[in-house]
């Protein structure tokens, strides 16, 4: 089959679907987006066979934020009851193939739910309550240079992220309270232990303060195969808080990854500001040290700096700077979304930095 006779009839299927919801039940539907890119320069890499595999510096899809495109709908059921759904895909704009998923053509998040006074109910490929947490109290906005994210990644990969078969509530907000809880399926038959996934969240509200907790447990195996994978077998902890002063938010967060069949059991400890300069300029910084607690001798200390200038309320100019430095079994990088060179790094410190644009549609 020709690629761009599939890729177009892809393509048309899908606005063709967008068209046809619209004429049903119009102002349900919205097409939206993110796509960003720049440059990226990191002073070494990790090459499997001899440590350093020298300096990187290239085109970077993914900067900043993922790239991305979906759609998203609902509809009035009535009696404060709606319908929705999502269909999300990761995209990388440096070869137009797909990134910041798990590899599938909707593969960061496809569900169907319905929402009400009672809270929210979904079901399909989803983040996990857990994942939503540490996105919640990153300070640097869960940037894809020099975040929490990138020590997500270096862990678990995708796991917890893309969550496939997977149904979730989440309850509205009583008395500053609102909580979360996530059961995703592997679908092996025969074997309901493999793959099977879930995670809670809890976060408490008050003025300013804003309190959180999340839990995962995955177990390897099951019948979904995807790359990256979305299947390791690990258990996470997290717990934190964040706390605004005007234009400026603190946040602190400790969390812990124990990665089955590994050894690597680390804990992971944050913690950073961001500031609104002015309504168009944004300053972040974060600091984060990783240590094994089954080998104390590894450990890592990365600190990243990060600047923004809103052209509009769609298009952003961005700045990073970051540093690692890896001792020991650990190999953190700096950078998710491009090669496996940028999210490793080997032994010693590596210095890096990006500079792009980015879009919202």
């Amino acid at each position: 089959m020709d690629i761009r006779s599939g890729v177009g009839k892809a393509v048309t299927v899908i606005f063709g679907l967008v068209l046809s919801i619209g004429a049903h039940a119009q102002n349900s539907v919205t097409l939206y987006g993110l796509v960003d890119g720049g440059l990226l320069f990191l002073s070494k890499t990790e090459n499997n066979s001899a440590g350093n595999g020298g300096k990187l510096i290239g085109f970077t899809d993914s900067g900043q934020v993922p790239s991305q495109f979906g759609l998203k709908g609902t509809e009035d059921l009535g009696g404060g009851l709606s319908a929705e759904f999502r269909l999300e895909s990761g995209i990388d704009i440096g070869n137009g193939g797909y990134n910041n998923s798990n590899g599938n053509f909707f593969g960061r998040q496809a569900y169907v739910g319905l929402t009400g006074g009672f809270g929210e109910v979904k079901a399909g490929l989803q983040f996990s309550p857990f994942f939503n947490t540490l996105f919640e109290l990153d300070p640097v906005g869960f940037s894809n240079f020099g975040s929490s994210l990138a020590i997500y990644a270096n862990n678990i990969a995708a796991t917890g992220a893309f969550n496939s078969n997977a149904i979730s509530y989440t309850s509205p907000l009583i008395a500053g309270l609102r909580g979360s809880v996530m059961f995703a399926l592997g679908g092996e038959t025969g074997n309901f232990a493999a793959g099977r996934q879930y995670s809670v969240s809890l976060s408490y509200q008050s003025g300013s303060l804003t309190l959180d907790a999340a839990f995962y447990d995955g177990n390897p195996g099951g019948a979904v195969v995807t790359v990256p994978s979305s299947t390791i077998g690990f258990e996470g902890r997290m717990i934190g808080a964040s706390y605004a002063f005007g234009n400026l938010i603190a946040k602190v967060s400790f969390t812990n990854y124990k990665v089955m069949g590994t050894g690597m059991n680390n804990n992971v400890y944050g913690g950073g500001l961001d500031y609104a300069l002015t309504p168009a300029v944004d300053l972040n910084g974060g600091v984060w040290y990783v240590s094994n607690r089954n080998d104390t001798s590894s450990h890592s200390l990365m600190g990243s700096l990060g600047a923004s200038y809103f052209l509009s309320k769609a298009t952003t100019l961005y700045a990073q700077v970051g540093v690692v430095d890896n001792h020991g079994s650990e190999n953190l990088g700096l950078a998710v979304g491009d090669a496996p060179t940028s999210l490793y790094a080997p032994a010693g410190t590596t210095v890096g930095a990006t500079i792009g644009l980015r879009h919202a549609f």
